[in-house]
């Protein structure tokens, strides 16, 4: 298949990210399904279509642009358990500034955890996962995906920034003030328990990410 199923694969992944979150299909979907069982779908839906991308990837004709060294491996690994302890603070966690949170409902800005750091925090651990498998995947098919996943999460934050900003009003201002006057040490989470919980859970992550790797996509990521 080559590129084709590369270009297809791209294809529908962005058509599966953007169709079913339009208001229209989404609310009829959210009416069928619920609520729980729209977002169970649509995340079943996305991993699978991720996979299947990563898999198109590496069938794309092979067009090296830098070649493969040991230390690559470390950067993934780094970048990896940055993004899975990003994302086991940030989760179901109220931020009124971006997505994956409890629509804010709830933030107390005096204690904003992950939020003190940066308001997007999804975004940010989609960065680093995306470039931190670039580094070791030197070749144009590879370097194009990740390429683009970590564009969409550098402008992404630009583009919920602007939206939520129009949705607060003056209040997303008063907000961000709010935390970014906060020290930025010692961090100050919600409860101390459960950032201590949440920072385990994100390390119990990244190791079941490291253990399933080599099955899940076929090649270690352990040095």
């Amino acid at each position: 298949m080559g590129w084709a199923e590369y270009a297809a694969a791209l294809a529908v992944f962005f058509l599966s990210h953007t169709l079913p979150l339009r208001p229209r299909v989404k609310s009829a979907l959210v009416a069928r399904f619920g609520q729980r069982g729209f977002a169970l779908g649509y995340s079943a839906l996305s991993l699978g279509v991720l996979y299947w991308v990563l898999m198109a990837a590496g069938r794309a004709p092979h067009v090296p642009l830098w070649g493969w060294a040991a230390w690559q491996k470390h950067v993934t690994l780094l970048a990896m358990l940055a993004a899975c302890v990003l994302a086991a603070l940030a989760i179901r966690r109220p931020n009124p500034f971006s997505f994956g949170g409890r629509a804010g409902a709830g933030f107390d800005a005096a204690r904003p955890g992950i939020l003190r750091y940066t308001r997007h925090p999804l975004l940010v651990a989609l960065a680093l996962w995306a470039g931190g498998h670039m580094v070791p995947n030197g070749d144009l098919a590879h370097v194009a995906l990740f390429g683009l996943f970590a564009g969409f999460a550098m402008l992404g934050q630009r583009i919920v920034d602007r939206r939520r900003k129009q949705a607060l009003g003056p209040e997303w201002e008063r907000l961000d003030a709010a935390r970014r006057a906060v020290p930025a040490w010692p961090p100050r989470p919600a409860s101390v328990r459960g950032g201590i919980v949440r920072l385990g859970l994100g390390l119990a992550a990244f190791a079941g990410l490291v253990a399933i790797h080599p099955l899940v996509i076929g090649v270690s990521p352990l040095p």
